[in-house]
């Protein structure tokens, strides 16, 4: 089995790979696991995927996840492989630790994750957690080493998303007036303002989504 080979089929379900690596002890990987792979939205193309699904459209709660679990659950058991979740905890499994040790994503100035790829719209639906050990390919130079502008630390509005962290409760009150209707109908102004966010091709109504499931 190759990387290309576990890329090909999660492509057919409009998943990309994020990144993978060889876990030792400390990464909490299940035991008797050669390489992790993480797998996120490909875009363009995934949201409109994904809402042409039946979990999409039976009426039921948590539709994108109820989705990850059957597709990604299919494909580990396609690979001999355990299929793995950023929900349904807990306990909860560390994505974000294991993002950090894919080598494609890093910590941004605003201390979100960003992506090689994604930017700041990564998110992980999944991974999978082989037996095999897979020949990796180098890791990409971080993004941001080579974004002077750095727009992500004077994107946010509401001032919540700044090097110091996460404001929560300003990001809520700003998203409940009307200037910030802008953020529930195509996304955080900081994400989208990153460089390799916008040439990845995330759907504002994806977006928008997902704003409704953060701030109802």
């Amino acid at each position: 089995m190759t990387l290309a080979e576990v890329a090909a089929q999660a492509a057919a379900h409009g998943l990309a790979v994020f990144g993978a690596f060889h876990p030792v002890p400390e990464d909490d990987a299940p035991e008797g696991v050669q390489t992790l792979v993480l797998l996120g939205p490909a875009e363009p193309g995934f949201w409109v995927h994904l809402t042409a699904q039946p979990e999409w459209a039976d009426g039921k709660p948590d539709p994108v996840d109820r989705w990850s679990r059957r597709v990604i659950g299919r494909l580990a058991c396609d690979l001999r492989a355990k299929a793995l979740f950023p929900f349904g905890g807990p306990p909860w499994h560390p994505f974000f630790r294991w993002a950090l040790r894919s080598g494609r994503a890093w910590q941004s100035p605003v201390r979100l994750l960003v992506h090689d790829t994604a930017g700041l719209m990564v998110s992980y639906r999944g991974a999978l957690a082989l037996r095999d050990r897979l020949v990796l390919p180098p890791p990409p130079a971080p993004p941001c080493e080579s974004c002077a502008a750095k727009p992500c630390l004077t994107a946010c509005p509401a001032g919540a998303l700044t090097p110091a962290g996460y404001d929560v409760p300003a990001c809520h009150a700003f998203l409940d007036t009307p200037p910030g209707e802008d953020c529930r109908a195509a996304g955080c102004r900081v994400r989208r303002a990153c460089p390799v966010s916008q040439s990845y091709g995330r759907m504002a109504v994806q977006s928008a989504y997902h704003m409704r499931q953060f701030h109802p």
